[in-house]
């Protein structure tokens, strides 16, 4: 996400000269070279140019402190005004009510029914409301279906009308239910449209006057740059929408719409989603996403994402294993599997200042750690808890067992052995040690 405009970016600051101060002269070739990487970004000329008078304003005549260059102090107020751009603070939908009502539109193949799989899903295990999704899309082939999978994927009941036509309908029917069998949330899908099929967007109307609902949400594709924003532009003016949802954000994505979107239709983006997995929806934070183009990286995003895989319990064992000397092979393909809940690797690498550029090149994903979990998944109980029984014979044996060579295993259990000790110091603090050791396992 945003990998082109974050190289842009920084070339641009690179081009800032002068001691002392910022002027008009030294700051005049890098705010145009912003305005260029805005442009490729896809965010429209007059939001370009009306960020880097912004930023123009407020750079001119700042004294710059001692200990700080003029291009670190560019970057710094450029940071605050992409924030502010994109809406400065993180915005919440409304949930409450009896029930809380999430009408979800968007335009056709915008992701819209996964992103409803996703919410109730993110509603049901972070809000811990119990939540009702309502197959409102009448039109589509397979769109109940598919809203039907979703929903048994992630626990929670879909209410649907096989043969009604009536999205008004359907709705205020699912609305009673929910009120009768004590719903906390009700997401309703509705069907792709397009801004042009007028029959289609008075239909839209109709389903929001008619339940009322407490959040309103713009579904948009954040591929499609420019288009997405004059979309939900016109969307806005029939539906008066709360927010927005920027999906697809893990594809070839310029960033544009993220970064314009605000400006244009003055409502927040509230969800970002990555992904086909059902957990990969996250709250925007307009401050860390402003961290992230400008190469700062997300450690808060980072450290929230361990926390939802955090388990105490597991923690106070497994700390007494590493102090005592007792982590196992069984330990460690453990924890692979909980860093691999927690998303993509290299996107997780990314939040780590400095990590995301070093790696932009380095072909890194979950599947990375195959051949680790499969050399382990090749051991016994015996062998996983105590890798000093493993002479020739074992080893070849795991190797054929794996897929994978004799050196290769010979190298995964020195290479653990050499981690283990880490690991037992890093109870005591030496957690970079430890880190490293973690990052030649994955590079193996």
């Amino acid at each position: 996400m945003f990998e082109n405009l974050i190289d842009r970016l920084e070339s641009s600051f690179k081009l800032l000269k002068g001691e002392g101060r910022i002027t008009e002269v030294n700051v005049a070739e890098t705010l145009k070279d912003i305005r260029k990487a805005l442009l490729d970004a896809d965010v429209s000329y007059k939001i370009a140019k009306s960020f880097c008078d912004d930023v123009k304003q407020k750079a001119m005549g700042q004294d710059v402190l001692k200990a700080v260059r003029p291009g670190q102090m560019l970057t710094k107020i450029v940071h605050d005004e992409l924030a502010a751009l994109m809406g400065s603070e993180a915005t919440d939908i409304n949930v409450k009510g009896y029930p809380g009502i999430v009408l979800v539109a968007g335009l056709q193949g915008s992701g819209k029914t996964t992103f409803c799989g996703k919410l109730a899903l993110n509603s049901k295990n972070k809000r811990g409301l119990k939540t009702l999704l309502v197959a409102g899309d009448v039109y589509r082939p397979a769109a109940i279906d598919q809203l039907k999978v979703l929903g048994e994927q992630v626990g929670v009941e879909v209410y649907s009308e096989e043969g009604v036509k009536n999205p008004v309908s359907i709705a205020k029917n699912a609305i009673s239910k929910a009120k009768s069998e004590g719903f906390s949330l009700v997401i309703i899908d509705t069907a792709g449209r397009l801004a042009i099929d007028e029959e289609m967007m008075r239909e839209i109307e109709a389903v929001k006057r008619a339940v009322n609902p407490t959040e309103t949400l713009f579904v948009v594709d954040s591929m499609t740059g420019q288009d997405a924003v004059e979309t939900a532009k016109t969307f806005n003016e029939r539906l008066d929408f709360d927010g927005v949802v920027l999906t697809k954000l893990d594809g070839d994505t310029r960033g544009g719409a993220a970064l314009s979107i605000r400006a244009v239709v003055n409502k927040p983006i509230k969800f970002v989603s990555s992904g086909e997995k059902m957990d990969a929806l996250d709250v925007f934070h307009p401050r860390r996403i402003a961290d992230r183009i400008l190469g700062m990286g997300d450690v808060v995003s980072l450290v929230e994402k361990a926390q939802e895989q955090y388990d105490e319990e597991e923690a106070r064992k497994l700390q007494k294993k590493l102090a005592k000397d007792q982590f196992t092979l069984e330990d460690f393909y453990t924890q692979i599997q909980q860093i691999k809940k927690m998303g993509n690797i290299k996107d997780l690498a990314a939040m780590i200042p400095g990590v995301g550029k070093a790696l932009k090149d380095v072909d890194m994903d979950n599947n990375s750690f195959k051949s680790i979990e499969a050399i382990i998944q090749s051991m016994t109980k015996e062998e996983k808890n105590n890798p000093a029984i493993l002479n020739g014979n074992r080893r070849k044996r795991i190797a054929m067992g794996s897929g994978t060579s004799i050196a290769e295993v010979n190298r995964l259990v020195k290479q653990f052995e050499d981690m283990r000790k880490v690991m037992k110091s890093m109870a005591g603090g030496g957690a970079k040690g430890a880190m490293r050791n973690m990052a030649s396992l994955r590079k193996r």
